[in-house]
């Protein structure tokens, strides 16, 4: 017996799909959710780092509800999608033609912001790499 509001094609596609196809099933309800959110007006960024073909899925998508991304390669074989705000995928776009590790500190945090990231912990985050080996509470005082 099925659980209840489990279809029969999810049930067989979660029983003959692997345990990756699996995660990946909930990784794409996850999208549809951040979606959902974007267009709520909860966050006005989505950054989003998947394997290829699931981005250019996504991306499809995407098109057909007038939603704004860009992809930056990670690896051969994963992206990371960006997706919402025009303005705020302008500003991205003026980064992102480098490894996410590689930002500098003001770039991190306008990232990290735009994500809607706690503020608080960017500011301390921004602090610790303008000052690498002094604490938060001493840059912030210095």
């Amino acid at each position: 017996m099925r659980p209840k509001g489990m279809t029969k094609q999810v049930r067989w596609s979660a029983a003959a799909e692997s345990s990756w196809e699996f995660s990946r099933y909930d990784s794409m309800k996850l999208f549809l959710h951040q979606i959902y959110e974007f267009q709520k007006g909860v966050r006005s960024l989505v950054l989003c780092t998947m394997c290829r073909t699931c981005a250019s899925l996504l991306s499809e998508r995407l098109e057909r509800l007038g939603i704004a991304y860009r992809i930056q390669s990670v690896t051969d074989s994963k992206v990371n999608l960006y997706f919402g705000n025009r303005m705020c995928l302008e500003t991205v776009a003026t980064f992102i033609h480098k490894p996410l590790n590689e930002l500098s500190a003001e770039e991190d945090f306008m990232l990290g912001a735009m994500l809607g990231y706690d503020i608080a912990g960017q500011c301390e985050r921004y602090c610790k790499r303008k000052s690498p080996g002094v604490s938060s509470e001493q840059a912030a005082v210095n």
